[in-house]
C-alpha cells in the first residue's frame, strides 16, 4: 500500500488513481455496515483466517499473473489497492473487537498501546523495504530522510508484481500465526438472529441512546480521516507535484510517520496520565490541523518529515486514546457495529473531500497544498465541536 500510490505516480496517472480511491471508499459504503453486523455475528479469529487466506489468494494471483505477463495491467494494481482497502474495513474493527472481548478492562490502555508500538513497528520495516524496493539503490547509495548511505549493494527496483508476491506471503504467514492463537473470551456474546439489517438497526439504536458516545466516536475519526487522505493521495501528490522529489522521500515519509506513532505509543501513559481521554483527543486534533496548515506553507524537505513525525503522533495518541475511550464505553456485544457505523462516517467525510480534491484546480502544478490548507480548516472546526461538547464525554477515564 505504500508501493501501489508511488506506481501510479511514476506512470503521470494520479487523477487516475484518485477515481480508484473514490470509487473504493463509494464501495466501502455497502461494505462497512455489513462487515460490522459480520464482526459482532461470528467467532472474530474465524474472520481473521478467512480474510488472511483470501488476501494470500488473491494478491498471490494477481502476482502470478504479473510474472506470466512480464507486467501487470493498470486496472489489475488498482484491484490489489481495492481489495486491500475494503480488507481494512473489517481487519481492523475485527481486530479491536477481539482485543476488547480478550482482554480485562484494566488493561486496556496498556493493550491499544501495544498494538499501535507493534503495528507502526511493521510499518517502519515496510517503509525502509518499499525504498529498497521502489527505487533501488544507484552505486550502493540508499537515500533515508534525505541523506545518504552507502550499503555498498546495487539493488535493482522491483516491478509491482514481485512486491505483490512479497505481501501474498505475509498473509500467509499471518494466516498460520493466528490459526495457533488460543484464547478464552472474557465475556460471552449473545448471538443475535435477524436480517443484516435488524442488526446494523440495534447497533445504530445503541448510540443513539448514547449520543455523547457517538459524537466523540465521530468528531475523533476525523484526524483519522485526514490521515488516510494524507496516506494514500496527498503525500504521493505532494511529493511529486510540489516538493518534486523521488520514491525514496515519499517511502521515508512512512518511517518518519511510524517513528511517532511508537513515541506516542510508548510514551502516552506517563506523558498523560491525569488528563482525560476527551481532553487529549482536542489537543490532538488541533495538533493535526497545524501538522496540515505547516504543509501548506512549507516546501522544506526536513520540515515534511518533522510534520509527518507528529501526523504519527497525533494520529497514533488518538487512535490509542480513541479505541481506549470506546472500550470502556461500548460493550462488546454492539461493539462490531459500533465501529462500522464511525467507520462509515469516516468514509462519508473522505468522498466528500475526494469529490472536492477531483476538481481540476487541486491538480494543477502544486496546487496540492490547497488540499493541506481545507483538511487543516476541517481540523480546527473539529476540534472547536469537540470542545463544545466536552462536558457531555465521559471525563472519569484518563489516557
Amino acid at each position: 500500500m505504500i508501493a501501489i500510490p508511488w506506481f501510479f505516480a511514476q506512470k503521470d496517472l494520479l487523477t487516475y488513481f484518485l477515481l480508484v480511491y473514490l470509487l473504493t471508499n463509494f464501495g466501502s459504503m455497502i461494505w462497512v455496515p455489513l462487515s460490522g453486523t459480520l464482526i459482532d455475528k461470528f467467532d472474530r479469529k474465524k474472520i481473521f483466517l478467512g480474510i488472511t487466506l483470501v488476501g494470500c489468494c488473491f494478491i498471490g494471483l494477481m502476482s502470478y499473473m504479473g510474472y506470466h505477463m512480464g507486467e501487470l495491467p493498470i486496472i489489475l494494481v488498482a484491484s490489489v489497492f481495492v481489495f486491500t482497502f475494503l480488507n481494512y474495513n473489517i481487519h481492523y474493527p475485527n481486530l479491536y473487537a477481539f482485543i476488547q472481548e480478550i482482554t480485562e478492562r484494566r488493561h486496556y490502555s496498556k493493550i491499544t498501546s501495544l498494538m499501535e508500538i507493534i503495528g507502526q513497528f511493521t510499518t517502519i520495516t515496510a517503509g525502509a523495504v518499499a525504498t529498497l524496493l521502489l527505487e533501488g539503490t544507484s552505486g550502493g547509495i540508499l537515500k533515508v530522510f534525505g541523506m545518504s548511505f552507502n550499503i555498498g549493494l546495487d539493488i535493482t527496483a522491483w516491478k509491482i508484481h514481485e512486491i505483490f508476491m512479497i505481501d501474498a506471503i505475509t498473509y500467509f504467514l499471518a494466516f498460520l500465526i493466528i490459526s495457533m492463537i488460543v484464547y478464552k473470551p472474557l465475556s460471552e456474546r449473545k448471538i443475535e438472529l435477524g436480517s443484516t439489517f435488524s442488526r446494523l438497526k440495534t447497533g445504530w439504536n445503541y448510540l443513539m441512546d448514547n449520543k455523547p458516545v457517538l459524537w466523540y466516536g465521530l468528531l475523533s475519526y476525523m484526524v483519522f480521516v485526514a490521515m488516510l487522505m494524507e496516506a494514500f493521495y496527498l503525500g504521493v501528490s505532494y511529493v511529486s507535484n510540489h516538493l518534486q522529489e523521488s520514491g525514496d522521500i515519499y517511502a521515508n515519509s512512512k518511517m518518519a510517520y511510524a517513528l511517532g506513532a511508537i513515541t506516542v505509543g510508548l510514551t502516552l501513559k506517563h506523558l498523560f496520565l491525569k488528563v482525560p481521554i476527551p481532553a487529549l483527543t482536542i489537543v490532538l486534533t488541533f495538533s493535526t490541523a497545524l501538522v496540515f496548515f505547516v504543509q501548506f506553507a512549507s516546501n522544506s524537505i526536513p520540515l515534511f518529515f518533522v510534520m509527518l513525525f507528529v501526523l504519527g503522533v497525533s494520529n497514533a495518541g488518538t487512535r490509542i486514546a480513541r479505541v481506549t475511550y470506546l472500550f470502556r464505553n461500548v460493550p462488546n456485544q454492539f461493539f462490531g457495529r459500533a465501529g462500522s457505523i464511525f467507520f462509515l462516517g469516516n468514509i462519508v467525510f473522505r468522498i466528500l473531500l475526494l469529490l472536492v480534491f477531483t476538481l481540476p484546480f487541486f491538480n494543477e502544478g502544486d496546487n496540492i497544498i490547497y488540499a493541506y490548507l481545507t483538511i487543516s480548516i476541517i481540523l480546527v472546526i473539529s476540534g472547536l465541536l469537540l470542545i463544545k461538547n466536552y462536558n457531555s464525554f465521559d471525563l472519569t477515564k484518563t489516557a
